[in-house]
């Protein structure tokens, strides 16, 4: 009597993993054990950048933020202390793209805070 092994699901566990590794190059894409481990060190790679996504953006924002104020004669720092003492609650994507859009709005906000 033959016996019994859970075929399906090793097979499926092996599609798992060679349709993830779809696209890679050369013995990535399609040997297992390699695919498995370019795998693996994807995932890590995606999970951790998307902190640094975050990051990256917020310190684009500032960056824009900084340019736009100091030609209204304001240091970035300056800027942001006299907007929390106003109480005006933009967060700093919306003041970029304030920033970076709409210069007349952005600076009427220049003007409330300074």
């Amino acid at each position: 009597m033959p016996r019994s092994v859970n075929a399906v699901a090793s097979r499926a566990r092996r599609k798992k993993i060679i349709k993830a590794a779809k696209g890679y190059f050369g013995r990535r894409k399609n040997v297992l054990t390699v695919a498995k481990n370019a795998v693996d060190k994807a995932m890590v790679y995606s999970t951790r950048d998307r902190k640094v996504k975050k990051r990256d953006f917020r310190a684009l924002w500032i960056q824009r933020i900084n340019a736009a104020v100091r030609q209204e004669g304001l240091s970035y720092s300056q800027f942001i202390g006299k907007l929390n003492q106003a109480n005006i609650g933009l967060n700093r994507k919306v003041l970029a793209d304030l920033a970076m859009n709409h210069p007349a709005a952005f600076k009427a906000i220049v003007s409330k805070v300074a």
